[in-house]
């Protein structure tokens, strides 16, 4: 691991701030700034509890304090085990403003920023500002090229995300697969409890409405004929499946045909 590790802070007000570091290109927080901001009164023991070793790290940091040089910090996983296991009045504002504001903007970036936008050169001479004219036309027109490939697929997506389909988590793995993120069916349903989706029982929280849905299963009974009620099972939908590659770090676009 690098050594020397970029330390970003992030403040949603004066007493709300989170520092962050990027390990290998995901963003990892410092677990005690995350502890004191969820209003845990053990943060120490509120991480051994809720954050499972493999989203835990221990980092160096330089930040002038004696003692310890290394920082414990959590996964984007482990943060949101945090955040759903908190009682604190503002937890659910506290993660809005995390995956809204924060996490987007570190993704398309790898930094964190308010209000500090790139000053424009301005071109010194009529040859450089013809070449920036060039260069702007040619990128128009590139946009549009890509903008005539993109639009028929999002339409082709937002039809199919509105067609009601889902699929069980064998299936969705398989798809997830294709799309080069490595995972299995067991492997899918522990990811879904990371990332703070589903509760202890496997069942989907209210919050991911649009992502997981519970679907009421049967079977026959092979004697009797009899159709027996048997325990729900949690569904991934279409817009569910792009949520997993996003989180997942997709290498490749999702190819989905309609399932059941």
């Amino acid at each position: 691991m690098n050594a020397a590790l970029v330390v970003q802070e992030f403040c949603r007000d004066e007493v709300d701030c989170v520092r962050s570091v990027l390990i290998d290109g995901d963003p990892w927080f410092v677990a005690s700034d995350v502890t004191a901001a969820l209003g845990y009164a053990n943060g120490r023991r509120a991480v051994e509890q809720h954050v499972p070793l493999r989203h835990r790290n221990s980092v160096p940091f330089r930040d002038g304090i004696r003692g310890n040089p290394h920082r414990t910090v959590i996964s984007e996983a482990g943060l949101y085990r945090l955040i759903m296991r908190s009682n604190a009045a503002g937890a659910e504002e506290f993660q809005e403003w995390l995956t809204a504001e924060v996490l987007p903007t570190i993704r398309r970036t790898g930094a964190y920023s308010v209000g500090h936008a790139v000053p424009l050169a301005l071109p010194r001479t009529y040859a450089e500002a013809l070449r920036e004219l060039a260069a702007t036309v040619e990128r128009a027109e590139a946009a549009e090229a890509v903008k005539a490939v993109l639009e028929p697929l999002a339409e082709a997506w937002d039809s199919l995300a509105s067609s009601g389909t889902d699929y069980s988590a064998r299936e969705a793995a398989a798809i997830l697969g294709r799309a080069g993120i490595a995972t299995g069916q067991n492997r899918l349903l522990d990811t879904l409890r990371d990332l703070g989706m589903v509760d202890g029982r496997g069942r989907p929280y209210a919050r991911h409405s649009r992502h997981l849905r519970l679907k009421p299963v049967s079977f026959e009974n092979p004697r009797t004929g009899v159709r027996i009620p048997g325990k729900p099972q949690t569904r991934i939908t279409v817009e569910g499946l792009g949520y997993l590659h996003r989180k997942l770090g997709g290498k490749q676009p999702l190819e989905i045909e309609a399932g059941s």
